[in-house]
């Protein structure tokens, strides 16, 4: 059984920082895409950003330049490194798992960024 566990979201002022984490368990193949999507209230889930196992990367434009996105393909880990953060990027983050036509998913956590 797969699952997706995330950690590091939080209250913060503007401008701070925050990491996030997600460490998936279960047997999964090496080959496949991990991410962050966000929700915020009243508003459909969006893409924050994904990492394929070969490196390559995807960010949504409202992130480019603030936010990080890395992985530990041992630890089966993503990472995401949020700077410079602004109130609209308060959401429900959620890790996200593409592979082998599947898609799981965290159960997400809260961020807050106060003006």
């Amino acid at each position: 059984q797969v699952q997706l566990v995330e950690s590091g979201g939080g209250l913060v002022q503007a401008g701070g920082s925050l990491r996030l984490s997600c460490a998936v368990s279960g047997r999964i193949f090496s080959i496949n895409t991990m991410g962050w999507y966000r929700q915020a209230p009243g508003k459909q889930r969006d893409l924050v950003a994904t990492m394929t196992s070969g490196g390559g990367t995807n960010y949504a434009d409202s992130v480019k330049g603030r936010f990080t996105i890395s992985r530990d393909n041992a630890k089966n880990t993503v990472y995401l490194q949020m700077n410079s953060l602004k109130p609209e990027d308060t959401a429900v983050y959620y890790c996200n798992l593409q592979v082998g036509g599947y898609r799981y998913w965290g159960q997400g956590t809260q961020v807050t960024v106060a003006s």
